[in-house]
């Protein structure tokens, strides 16, 4: 799609007449852009400004923000600074590159990143130094080229020498080097007709007065290199144990020797509590399966004991296979004895069948007694009386 040129818009950003704009167009396709591309793949980090400079001779005119947003040429991508310190790089910082990176459907993110002389200078000690820092914003997938010993006050020279067309940061201010805001005269630009022509002296320096060059992004809350270090220091005692532990010296973590006994102690202590701790868990497992084997055992008895029961009253019961009783419902009745039996060998009658009639206890007794005495002498008289 091609760009319109800022001549080809009027102030209010309204396109201007046809013809206009395609003359601006045709003095524009005179000569190709050679600016680097942004990268397609991931299969290698980020490369150095000074290592891929912009050395299009194509003129770079300036782009409003409309006109970015509508998309630019293959061959022209936007070109969209961000800079920052970078210590501990988190997804803080990677958000904010994220937002700079699709700001616009065509862009090329140049990341700028301060030298340690120029950090420490203005904001303090760092915990990574500047070449930890460069490699961490070359192997963000964001991150198109990076511009090392990136200045702390941005100038005109600077954004025409990388041809920058956006500078992309959040809308806090950010007080530093005596300035309320390092990011005032980018914010505070007026408008201008031309890239570079048109400059102001502001505040000691010259600015190139462009109208929306400063494109704001979200910050991310609860998450910021200055919290991670608060961390770090208020539970100080933690890591230096954690990493005394892991094999470094107390030199290296720069304890006092006093303090390394102390926090060699605590370690010993923290694995006495730990065996003790797993010593608890694996008795309450063996706990735990004592009483789930006994649960077991005792539902096994309790089917054992109903198969006895059904066996029992199967084989004794009234309908079993041993002989069965009847018993006359009539109270008080004398006792009955029915025998039914068969000859065997020796003389001896084998009995086969017993009825008993319901009657006293005396005559149950008297009962079996004749009983008795008949299956002895089978063929004996009575005896007269």
């Amino acid at each position: 799609m091609p760009v319109l040129a800022p001549d080809a818009e009027s102030e209010r950003g309204i396109p201007r007449s046809p013809s206009e704009a395609r003359r601006s167009e045709e003095a524009m396709e005179e000569l190709e852009h050679t600016c680097p591309q942004p990268r397609l793949t991931l299969t290698a980090p980020a490369p150095f400004a000074d290592e891929t400079s912009c050395q299009c001779q194509a003129p770079h005119e300036k782009l409003t923000i409309a006109q970015a947003r509508l998309g630019t040429p293959v061959d022209r991508p936007v070109r969209v600074y961000a800079d920052g310190i970078f210590d501990l790089f988190h997804s803080g910082h990677a958000r904010a590159l994220m937002q700079a990176k699709t700001l616009f459907p065509n862009s090329y993110l140049l990341v700028g990143v301060c030298s340690d002389d120029l950090t420490h200078k203005f904001k303090g000690f760092t915990v990574m130094n500047e070449t930890e820092r460069y490699e961490a914003l070359r192997h963000c997938r964001y991150v198109d080229e990076v511009i090392r010993d990136a200045p702390w006050t941005l100038t005109p020279e600077f954004l025409e020498k990388h041809k920058i067309d956006f500078v992309a940061h959040d809308d806090i201010p950010y007080s530093s080097a005596g300035s309320d805001d390092v990011y005032k005269h980018i914010k505070e630009a007026a408008t201008c007709r031309s890239a570079w022509s048109c400059r102001a002296f502001s505040e000691g320096f010259l600015f190139p007065l462009c109208s929306g060059m400063f494109v704001p992004t979200q910050r991310t809350e609860g998450i910021s290199t200055s919290d991670i270090i608060t961390r770090i220091v208020r539970d100080y005692d933690v890591y230096a144990r954690r990493n005394l532990q892991r094999g470094y010296t107390a030199k290296e973590l720069n304890v006092s020797f006093i303090n390394e006994k102390k926090y060699r102690f605590q370690n010993q202590v923290d694995k006495m509590k730990e065996k003790v701790k797993n010593v608890e868990e694996k008795s309450k497992e063996f706990v735990y399966k004592v009483e789930e084997k006994s649960h077991d055992l005792i539902q096994k008895w309790e089917e054992k004991s109903r198969e006895f029961i059904g066996n029992f009253l199967e084989l004794f019961g009234p309908d079993g296979a041993w002989p069965s009783i009847t018993y006359d419902p009539t109270p008080g009745a004398p006792a009955k004895v029915e025998t039914s039996c068969s000859p065997s060998p020796g003389g001896a009658a084998r009995h086969s069948h017993l009825a008993f009639s319901t009657g006293s206890p005396q005559q149950l007794r008297s009962t079996c007694q004749i009983s008795r005495n008949a299956a002895r002498q089978p063929n004996a008289r009575p005896r007269r009386r």
